[in-house]
């Protein structure tokens, strides 16, 4: 489970994918095997979090690394780089964003 806090120094990333209701769990089905077969076992991974929206058209991710180098790299893996291009085909669109902690709130 990922933990939020101030001073995590790693790297966040939050990724964010449009899909549509018809699709919206064969993208989580495929984001599923993705990350319990390839990602979580990376150098570097350190924890995420899988979710979608109500309406079943957003599909956002949570993840954490050790560090930005980490997650490159196993953004530029074969076995990622296949996989996220059939992730791609089945979304309207698809957004990684690194980002860093700033404020934490309990």
């Amino acid at each position: 489970m990922p933990d939020i806090t101030p001073d995590f120094d790693g790297q966040t990333v939050i990724c964010t994918f449009e899909v549509s209701p018809g699709t919206a769990h064969d993208v989580l089905d495929m984001l599923n095997e993705a990350w319990d077969q390839v990602i979580r076992k990376q150098s570097g991974f350190i924890a995420g979090a899988i979710h979608l929206n109500d309406a079943q058209t957003r599909i956002a991710t949570y993840s954490q690394w050790r560090d930005r180098k980490d997650y490159q790299a196993m953004l530029r893996s074969d076995e990622m780089r296949r996989r996220n291009r059939e992730i791609h085909a089945m979304c309207k669109s698809f957004e990684p964003v690194m980002y860093e902690v700033q404020s934490v709130f309990d």
